[in-house]
C-alpha cells in the first residue's frame, strides 16, 4: 500500500507538470499577446514597462522556466486582466462561492439520483421505471442555461418566492442566505440526478442476476437485506468511478449558472481569463483544478478496496 501511494503521488506530480506545460505552450502558440490591445495607444516607454512587468519581453523558454518555478512554490503571479490582483487573492475570494454551489448541487443531485435509480431497478419494466428513466433522459437533455432561465422566470419572477439574482456574503457565505442558493442549486442538480439514476439502475440490473445474488436469495435472506448488503454495495463501483468528475465539477462551478444568477464564483473568471489570455490566472486555476481532480481520483482508487473487497492493492499494483 505504501509503495502504491508513493507511486501514485509521483504520477500525480508528473500529471500536473504535463498539464501546466501543455497549457503554457498552447497559450503561447496563439498569435499576439495578452496586452497588445491595451497598450497600443500608450507611449513607447510605458509599453516597454508593461511588457517587462509581466515578463512578456523575455524569450519563450525563459518565460516557461519562470512560470514553472512560480507554480512549484504556489506563486501564480499577478493577473493581467485584473491589475493589482494576484491569482491567489482571486481564488481566495471567488472559490468559496463556486464550491458551495457545486457541493449543494452534487449532494442533492446524487442523493436523489441514487434513490430514483434504486426504485427504477426494483420496479423494472413497470410504469414507475419508465417514468423515472424518461424524466432522467429529459433532464440530461436540457442545458443548464434553459433550466436556470425557466426557474428564474417562474419562481423568482412570476411567483416572487426567491431572489432573482445574488449570493450570500460574509458570515452567510457557507451556512446562510439559503433563499439565494435554492434556484441555482436546483438548476445544476438536474444533471446529477439524471446521470446517477441511469448509472445506478444499469449497474444494479447487472449485479442482480449474478450467481451470488441468487444464492443469497435461495438461503431465505430477505429481499431488502439482499438489496442493501449485496446488490447495492456491488453496484457502487461505477458510481465511485464517476465521482471524481462530479467532485471536480462541483468545485470549479458552472459558468452559465453563475452568470444567470450573478454568483461571484470562479467560473466566469476562468472563461474571461481564457478569452483575454491572462496566463497567470489561467495557469493558476488550471493547476489547482487539475490538482483537485487527480487527488480525488487517488482517493477513489482507495475507496474501490472498501466497496469491493475483491480489489486489493499489493506491491504497488492494484
Amino acid at each position: 500500500m505504501l509503495i502504491y501511494t508513493f507511486r501514485r503521488l509521483a504520477e500525480m506530480i508528473l500529471t500536473l507538470f504535463i498539464i501546466a506545460t501543455a497549457t503554457f505552450f498552447l497559450l503561447a502558440a496563439v498569435p499576439g499577446d495578452p496586452i497588445s490591445d491595451r497598450v497600443e495607444k500608450l507611449p513607447t516607454q510605458i509599453r516597454h514597462n508593461m511588457y517587462a512587468k509581466y515578463g512578456l519581453n523575455k524569450p519563450l523558454l525563459q518565460r516557461y522556466v519562470i512560470t514553472m518555478k512560480g507554480l512549484a512554490v504556489g506563486n501564480f503571479g499577478e493577473s493581467i486582466i485584473y491589475p493589482g490582483q494576484t491569482v491567489q487573492s482571486i481564488l481566495h475570494d471567488k472559490l468559496p462561492a463556486s464550491a458551495r454551489l457545486g457541493i449543494q448541487q452534487m449532494v442533492l443531485g446524487i442523493t436523489i439520483g441514487l434513490g430514483l435509480g434504486i426504485i427504477a431497478a426494483m420496479k423494472k419494466n413497470t410504469w414507475i421505471d419508465y417514468s423515472i428513466i424518461t424524466a432522467a433522459i429529459l433532464l440530461i437533455s436540457i442545458p443548464h442555461l434553459i433550466f436556470g432561465l425557466l426557474l428564474q422566470k417562474m419562481f423568482a419572477g412570476n411567483l416572487g418566492w426567491f431572489p432573482v439574482i445574488g449570493w450570500p456574503k460574509g458570515k452567510d457565505l457557507w451556512t446562510g442566505g439559503w433563499e439565494y442558493t435554492i434556484l441555482p442549486t436546483l438548476t445544476g442538480c438536474f444533471a446529477y440526478i439524471a446521470s446517477y439514476t441511469r448509472l445506478l439502475k444499469t449497474s444494479m440490473l447487472d449485479v442482480v442476476n449474478q450467481d451470488y445474488i441468487l444464492t443469497a436469495e435461495s438461503k431465505g435472506i430477505s429481499k431488502a437485506r439482499v438489496v442493501l448488503k449485496h446488490v447495492l454495495r456491488n453496484s457502487m463501483i461505477p458510481i465511485i468511478t464517476n465521482l471524481p468528475m462530479s467532485i471536480a465539477m462541483c468545485i470549479t462551478g458552472s459558468f452559465f449558472i453563475e452568470r444567470i444568477f450573478s454568483i461571484p464564483g470562479i467560473g466566469m473568471y476562468y472563461v474571461t481569463s481564457v478569452n483575454g489570455r491572462d496566463l497567470p490566472l489561467i495557469m493558476g486555476q488550471t493547476v489547482i483544478i487539475s490538482a483537485i481532480y487527480v487527488t480525488v481520483i487517488f482517493i477513489t482508487d482507495v475507496l474501490y478496496t472498501i466497496v469491493d473487497p475483491r480489489i486489493q492493492i499489493q506491491g504497488g499494483r492494484k
